[in-house]
């Protein structure tokens, strides 16, 4: 069958990206040659790379006046439609495909899309299409789109163990996609055994690959600020210390308590105590950082209400730590209050903040 010389070079124009100038090539053919169904079928490609889907809609209806039950129509038509938010039409097209072409991996890949769209769908959607995304990857295994599909319908299912494996074999398929870029270093760092300074510096790195990625920028919000968070232990190991320096835990055991003020030298020692606290678990630890886990650190301290928070209540432990072990207190009652003010400003919150970064 040979092909129109406008149409080709439609096709040619696409092949190289030009939509815009496909469009221009291919109008005043159709309005000479209105029934050109290949023309209708690129025109319908050109208006979806350019999200104008309303137009890539009417063209793809056009094909299938002219080819009724075209499967590359009814395909394309799916994905416009769902763009549109007309979740029952999609559905009704890609099924339409897989009806007249069971062997065709791309009918397939449309429905599974559909129905894994809204995450509110019933279970049952997203069962079928978890059962469509893996009879692509068994018509095409090679096909990094399929893995991909496979991917999402099995996280939605709860198939972590497959969700991986297709994970990995869509990054083997196409390396550079960044959406698996990002959701391999996602999974790879939210694992519940890697700490928070691991999982920060590898969704960094990751980000160096995919600087767009909202999942990588969320990660690493996320991760600086478990490692904000850990601030307040080191704060309340000091506290501990400075009350420890002045028995406000004598016990019945121990009834004995250390004769007041407590003497300038140990005074001195809890406080290098606590430098040495500071200086190797906040310190040396924040020196070994990427640089762009450092800069994210401060960006999140200004952007986020919670760092905030966190920071604030670590100083007010150390505060109060250090109000404790440096004034040569004679009475124990003030030290109580302090050590008891300490202690409530982190752990007001401790229970619920855990996720909280804005």
């Amino acid at each position: 069958m040979s092909v129109d010389p406008v149409v080709a070079r439609a096709g040619a124009l696409q092949a190289a990206e030009r939509y815009e100038e496909s469009k221009a090539v291919l109008a005043p053919h159709l309005a000479e040659e209105p029934d050109d169904d290949w023309a209708w079928q690129l025109l319908a490609v050109a208006h979806e790379k350019l999200g104008e889907y309303e137009l890539a809609e009417r063209a793809a209806t056009e094909m299938l006046r002219i080819t009724p039950g075209h499967v590359g129509a009814l395909i394309l038509l799916s994905r416009v439609l769902l763009r549109l938010g007309r979740q029952s039409e999609a559905r009704e097209a890609a099924e339409g495909a897989i009806r007249r072409a069971p062997d065709k991996w791309p009918a397939h890949f449309a429905l599974s899309e559909v129905l894994v769209a809204h995450a509110t769908a019933p279970p049952a959607d997203h069962e079928r299409a978890y059962e469509a995304a893996h009879e692509a990857v068994r018509l095409a295994p090679h096909e990094p789109d399929a893995h991909q599909a496979l991917c999402f319908t099995a996280v939605r299912t709860q198939r972590q163990d497959v969700a991986k494996q297709a994970l990995v074999e869509w990054l083997r398929l196409d390396p550079s996609n960044k959406t698996a870029q990002s959701m391999y270093t996602d999974a790879m760092a939210s694992g519940p055994d890697v700490p928070a300074a691991r999982a920060a510096d590898m969704y960094s790195a990751g980000l160096a690959g995919a600087p767009q990625s909202p999942m990588l920028h969320s990660g690493l919000d996320q991760a600086t600020y478990r490692l904000l968070r850990g601030t307040r232990w080191l704060a309340l190991v000091c506290l501990a210390a400075a009350g420890t320096m002045i028995d406000l835990f004598a016990t019945s055991k121990d009834p004995v308590l250390r004769e007041l003020p407590v003497p300038l030298g140990n005074r001195i020692w809890v406080l290098m105590i606590m430098a040495a606290i500071w200086g190797f678990g906040a310190l040396l630890r924040y020196r070994r950082l990427r640089t762009g886990v450092q800069l994210n650190i401060r960006s999140l301290v200004r952007r986020g209400r919670w760092a905030r928070i966190v920071l604030a209540q670590a100083a007010c432990t150390m505060l109060c730590a250090l109000l404790i072990s440096q004034i040569p207190w004679t009475d124990r009652s003030v030290p109580e209050v302090l050590f008891w003010a300490g202690l409530v400003a982190p752990l007001s919150t401790m229970a619920y903040d855990r996720k909280k970064t804005k």
